[in-house]
Parts: structure tokens; sequence; C-alpha cells
């Protein structure tokens, strides 16, 4: 912390007609051809239409998104369907947002009940293909490990923050870290304001104690010193007082 006072304050035929579904999520919406189906049919079984949600993760873009998803029709349209949700970066896709990538044709409960039987037969498979993924991805996290550096510090931080909701992105931690401490886990301001009040500015991103007390992060260290729960604190207080780190750019 270079600047005095920062971080001071903690039936006839079936007959198909074509229509068009509107699915959105607010103001925006996503137009989607549907086929739907005259009273004959609807006597004997109609079909609803049901949307396509994805809950996105860390490491997706709207075009990750939109080639997974084609029907969504590229990811202009996937943004425009989705904008009320985004926000008005397309670029920052926060985890855990549910996002419209489509519609789906279901049956209803009047169909027969042999077409009942096949579809109860391929949710078993599907729920035993679901719970064998979630296990996969359970094992997954688990294991996951960051390496012992300023990379694995920064993005150990931004998993701890996407899950508390605190923004924030690799560049703008990155560069505020090498503004305030040269990537230096242990650095320490001995000079100015703070300091002269017995309550020195350290670590990565030259946090006094009382801030970081104040914006500790629950599940990281106590220590201030300690580089991943030095940076998710400093971002937690950016966020309170700038909206996130990315809007830092000099001493804050």
């Amino acid at each position: 912390m270079a600047a005095a006072g920062r971080h001071c304050h903690p039936k006839t035929r079936s007959t198909l007609v074509r229509g068009i579904l509107a699915a959105g999520t607010g103001a925006a919406v996503l137009a989607l051809p549907l086929l739907g189906a005259t009273c004959a049919q609807a006597a004997t079984g109609a079909s609803d239409v049901q949307l396509v949600t994805y809950k996105v993760v860390t490491g997706d873009t709207l075009a990750k998104i939109a080639r997974k998803y084609p029907s969504s029709g590229g990811w202009e349209k996937l943004y425009e369907a989705n904008s009320a949700v985004i926000g008005s970066n397309p670029s920052a896709l926060r985890p855990g947002l549910t996002l419209t990538v489509g519609t789906k044709t279901v049956q209803n409960a009047t169909k027969s009940a042999k077409v009942t039987a096949a579809v109860a037969k391929t949710t078993k498979s599907t729920t035993t293909a679901a719970k064998t993924t979630a296990a996969k991805t359970t094992t997954t996290a688990a294991v996951k490990t960051y390496t012992n550096d300023l990379d694995g510090w920064i993005k150990q931080s931004l998993d701890i923050m996407a899950k508390n909701g605190i923004p924030g992105t690799y560049n703008g931690i990155y560069r505020n870290v090498m503004r305030e401490s040269s990537g230096n886990p242990k650095a320490i301001n001995n000079w100015d304001s703070n300091a002269a009040a017995g309550i020195p500015s350290k670590g990565l991103l030259q946090v006094i104690d009382p801030t970081f007390k104040a914006y500790h992060v629950p599940g990281t260290s106590m220590d201030s010193y300690d580089p991943v729960a030095n940076i998710t604190a400093a971002c937690n207080y950016a966020a309170a007082k700038y909206g996130s780190i990315d809007n830092v750019n000099g001493a804050y």
C-alpha cells in the first residue's frame, strides 16, 4: 500500500402447423422454430415445449456454450437471449449463471403405456449417467491442485471467489499484484502513514490487518501473508468499495 489512508476502514387427419416459440430471460428473447399439433394429435399425446438451460462453469465463454448447443443460434443470439442475466459485457460470464440455450419438445402425460415405459427407461439411463458424471466431477474437484507460485495462487483465489460470488479476473488481480508487491507474498510497507500507525500494508496486494480481518473469506488462512488469503480478502474489499479488483488501477 503506497499511499496514506488505503484500507483504513474495515380426429380427422393430424395436420402439422409451424409456429415460433419465444424463449427468453427478461427483455431479450430467443426465437426458436417448433412444430405444434392440431387437436387430433393433442388428444392422443400433445407435445409440450420446455426451455433448455445451462449453468455456467469456470472457463465458459458464450462461443464455447453456443458450440455445445447449436440450436442457440451462435454466441450473439445466445447473448441477445440472455443479456438480462449476463449484463452489458458478453465476455463477463460469472460461474453459476443459468442461461437459456434452446428448447426441447416433450410428450405429455396422455402418451401410451409403451411410450411411457420407453421414456422411463431412458430417464433411468440418463439418471445413472448423470450420477456417474457427478461422481467423476466430485472426484476431479476433490483432487484439484494448484502450483505454488503466483499463477497458482491467483487461480486458487479465483475459484474461491467464484464460490463466494466475489467478482474479479486473472488479469485484474495480476496487474494489481505486480504494482503493489511485484509478486512477493512477504512484501511489507514500513514507511507510509499506515506503518506509522502500527498497521503496515502486507502481502501480495498490500492489505493492512484491520482490512484483512474485516474482508477475510472463510476457508482461507487467517495469516495475512498467506498469498491466497491475501488475494481473496483484498478482492473482497475491492468488490465492496470499487465493484471489482478489475476497477482498481492505483492506490486503493
